[in-house]
Parts: C-alpha cells; structure tokens; sequence
C-alpha cells in the first residue's frame, strides 16, 4: 500500500525542470541519422540554431525544426519567457520501437527490414 501519496507528489512538483520542452516522438528517422542534425544546434540561440536548420540537407532537419519552432512556442506562450534570449540547453535522439518488416528474395526466402523510430527532445533555457 502506498504511503505518503500525496507528500511524494508535491516534492516531485517542487523538483520538477521549469525549462520549456517540446517532445516529438515516433518519428520515422534513425536516431544516428537525428543525433547528427541535433549535435549542430547544441548550445546555440534559438535564432542561430533555426538558421542552420534552414540550410541543413538532412533528413531530419525540417523535423527538428519544427520541434524547436514548438519548443519556443511553449516558451513564449505557457512560461512567458522572451524569445532573444533563449538557447538551446539540451536536444537528444533516443531509439524508438523498431518497426520490422519483410523483403521476398528469390526461392521462396525473405529477408528482413528494420524500420527504426526516434524520440526527439529538446529543452530551452534563457542565457
């Protein structure tokens, strides 16, 4: 049975990062194909890092982008934070579930085909 309910949540509340996120996930991208997109904005101004995302030839980059318009949007509109001074404090790719699936080969064999996803994320915070 469970015991101070209450108590533990309001701490966890309390703890809780109050830097503005955004999440996307289950997306269609191989995580190493994403982790090489996110560690170019690493650090950057929000400004700087749309830049670069702009004149990216990945893949993954108009996802990240739109991840980070998201990001700065719940900045701006749910904490009330100014848009100048915000950075980009963390960003990171995780595996998703792979998806599999089968490619028919000659006599009669298959071969299988592994569709892999991401978690993307990334935290803001004011210089």
């Amino acid at each position: 049975m469970a015991t101070r309910v209450r108590e533990k949540t309001a701490a966890r509340k309390q703890n809780a990062d109050k830097r503005p996120r955004a999440t996307a996930k289950y997306v269609r991208v191989a995580p190493r194909k994403v982790k090489i997109v996110v560690d170019l904005i690493r650090g950057k101004q929000v400004d700087q890092a749309l830049a670069i995302l702009a004149y990216t030839p990945k893949s993954a980059a108009p996802v990240v982008e739109k991840l980070l318009n998201s990001a700065i949007a719940n900045a701006e509109n749910n904490l009330e934070m100014d848009r100048s001074g915000l950075y980009v404090a963390e960003v990171y790719a995780n595996q998703g579930p792979t998806l599999k699936r089968y490619w028919a080969r000659s006599h009669g064999r298959a071969d299988m085909i592994k569709k892999h996803t991401s978690h993307i994320t990334i935290v803001l915070d004011q210089k």
